[in-house]
């Protein structure tokens, strides 16, 4: 079945967050001062410490800051960084980075580690997978946090501890146990400036990233992070870490499980209905950039 693109664009711009509608207007259209409105706009989830909470992460709708959320808000930042054309644009991504440093350095661990939630999250809605919120400090998500500061070339002397943390976690074996924890530690490697240790870690994970838990090499009904999550697009530098086979059918299977309503469906139960819809907003945006990216879909 065809993706029915204007039923996609109608899902988002009713039903998605003004962030994924103006990034949408951003990515798809072209709309360079729509990049600037989307970074304003996750300013509104910003904590007077520095950190990001309110649900940005729309399964966890705890008010106070968390690291998930900043890791929301860093991949959005960094992702804007890396499309824009605009220097200025660039700028503003890179300066709402810096503005978080003084919260990351102030909740890590004394060894520069951030757990992914705190105990706070459990006293407001969550999705069952958050608990309690009693998590220890992992590469999950300090690395990708760090890897995302860095790719913008921010300086701050909690990077170096993180740093040092998660080149120690990812020296460990079983350390990168899961999808989501390579997905982290991918953009650390990518920015580390021990070019030949970052390049050997980089050849071990990429030995075993399918063999993963939580990593779906091959469509189908569970919970999962596929190939598309790591290379979004064929011009990824992740594009090589998969077979033709195994990305080909991940296109097939996205562009035929949209819905009628034009939004792309989730694998998981988020706290409430209005998270549901965020996250559907997200997917969606993400599906038809995936789609796009890979000529499914026309630009």
């Amino acid at each position: 079945m065809a993706v029915n693109i204007e039923a996609a664009r109608t899902f988002i711009r009713t039903n998605a967050r003004i962030v994924e509608r103006r990034l949408a207007e951003f990515y798809l259209d072209g709309e360079e001062t729509a990049a600037p409105a989307a970074i304003a706009g996750l300013e509104a989830y910003r904590n007077g410490d520095g950190g990001f909470g309110h649900g940005l992460e729309p399964d966890a709708l705890a008010p106070e800051s968390q690291p998930l959320a900043v890791d929301s808000a860093f991949d959005i930042l960094g992702d804007i960084a890396r499309t824009t054309s605009n220097p200025a644009t660039r700028t503003r991504a890179a300066d709402a980075v810096r503005a978080t440093m003084p919260y990351l350095a102030g909740v890590s661990s004394p060894d520069g580690g951030l757990s992914i939630v705190f105990p706070s999250v459990a006293a407001h809605p969550r999705a069952e997978h958050w608990g309690d919120g009693v998590f220890a400090p992992g590469l999950n998500p300090t690395a990708k946090i760090v890897g995302v500061a860095r790719a913008l070339g921010i300086e701050h002397h909690w990077l170096d501890r993180a740093a040092t943390f998660c080149r120690t976690a990812i020296n460990t074996p079983g350390s990168v146990g899961d999808a989501h924890s390579a997905l982290c530690v991918l953009p650390f490697l990518e920015t580390d400036t021990d070019h030949d240790w970052a390049a050997k870690a980089y050849h071990d994970l990429r030995s075993r990233i399918t063999e993963l838990p939580l990593f779906k090499e091959m469509p189908g009904p569970d919970y999962g992070l596929s190939p598309l999550d790591f290379a979004p697009s064929p011009d990824s530098p992740r594009r090589e870490l998969f077979s033709d086979e195994s990305i080909a059918a991940h296109l097939d299977d996205l562009a035929a499980t949209q819905h009628d309503d034009g939004g792309w469906p989730l694998a998981w139960e988020p706290p409430g209905h209005a998270s549901v819809l965020a996250w559907r907003g997200v997917v969606t945006l993400h599906a038809l950039r995936v789609l796009r990216a890979y000529g499914r879909i026309p630009s």
